[in-house]
């Protein structure tokens, strides 16, 4: 064993791990004896080794090295970890915002219903310029009727197109309106099973079905 020669300002600086003279100790894999040293011997960099206290007792354990091949995995699985966190911490986040949102069930069940009218409202908007629009493209259809032998004119073509373009798209429109009103029922249903299972409720039971 080396023995170390310092001065008493440095040996003060470096800890009580190393004044109660510890000593580092590993298996050297081309003859398989352990070698121990005052400092990490060559042996035992990249390997697996223990530190000692001078009783011979373990103080702490280092692993060997990581492989490439064990760094890339410890990559992906501390990624994993952070993206687990990740999701954890916005859960947590999204339950605490219902339960500020809702203060009790009732609650969820006026907003679904309010959030439907409104869309309600414009599906029924969306309908009525559609029957508008054919209204008005049947009238410009009858008058077309006078000219089958004979091109149209211009203006008449021109609303005819402009007709058909509100059609296509009030119908988009209204397309997207019945999503919505499906999403809206899917995302209060959500709500309203996560209430429930954030706050211990029974869920409330269905209606019989009617005769």
């Amino acid at each position: 064993m080396r023995k170390l020669l310092l001065p008493p300002l440095l040996l003060i600086s470096l800890g009580t791990a190393q004044a109660a003279g510890e000593f580092y100790c590993c298996h050297d894999p081309s003859t398989g004896r352990r070698v121990c040293g005052d400092m990490l011997p060559e042996q035992c960099r990249g390997r697996a080794y223990r530190v000692l206290d001078s009783g011979g007792n373990i103080v702490k354990e280092v692993g060997a090295a990581l492989t490439p091949e064990q760094k890339a995995e410890l990559v992906l699985e501390n990624r994993r970890r952070k993206q687990l966190e990740d999701a954890s911490r916005e859960q947590r986040r999204r339950d605490q915002a219902l339960l500020d949102t809702y203060a009790m069930p009732e609650d969820i069940d006026l907003a679904q219903r309010k959030a439907e009218a409104d869309v309600n409202l414009a599906i029924l908007a969306t309908i009525t310029r559609i029957d508008q629009a054919r209204t008005k493209r049947k009238k410009f259809e009858n008058e077309a009727e006078f000219y089958k032998k004979k091109a149209l004119p211009p203006d008449l073509e021109r609303d005819l197109r402009a007709l058909d373009h509100e059609i296509k798209l009030q119908q988009e429109l209204l397309d997207i309106k019945k999503r919505d009103f499906e999403a809206i029922k899917s995302k209060y249903d959500a709500d309203r099973k996560r209430y429930f299972e954030l706050t211990r409720r029974p869920l409330p039971a269905a209606p019989a079905p009617t005769r």
